[in-house]
C-alpha cells in the first residue's frame, strides 16, 4: 500500500478544511453506512480509505451530497405518510 499523503488529496479538493470534512463524511459512510469502497480494501481504517479514493480523484464532495440526499428520501417519505395520516 502506497502511502497517502494531504498533497496528494490537495490535488482534487480546493484546501484542507474541504479535504478534512470530505474524508471525515466517506469515512464514517464507509464505517457505518455499509458504503462499497471505491478503491481495493487493503485491511486499512475507513479513514485510510476515504484519503485513497480523494488522492485517486474518485471521491468529491457532490458525491457525498448526492449520496446523503438519495439516503434520507425514505425518511422523508415515511415522516410525509405519518403527517398525512396525523391530518
Amino acid at each position: 500500500m502506497a502511502r497517502v499523503t494531504v498533497e496528494d488529496c490537495l490535488e482534487h479538493v480546493d484546501n484542507r478544511f474541504e479535504l478534512v470534512m470530505l474524508s471525515t463524511k466517506r469515512a464514517r459512510q464507509l464505517a457505518t453506512g455499509g458504503k462499497e469502497p471505491l478503491v481495493e480494501w487493503e485491511n486499512d481504517k475507513p479513514t485510510v480509505v476515504a484519503l485513497r479514493e480523494i488522492a485517486a480523484g474518485l471521491m468529491s464532495y457532490e458525491f457525498i451530497a448526492n449520496a446523503e440526499i438519495v439516503e434520507d428520501e425514505p425518511l422523508f417519505a415515511a415522516f410525509e405518510d405519518e403527517s398525512n395520516e396525523a391530518n
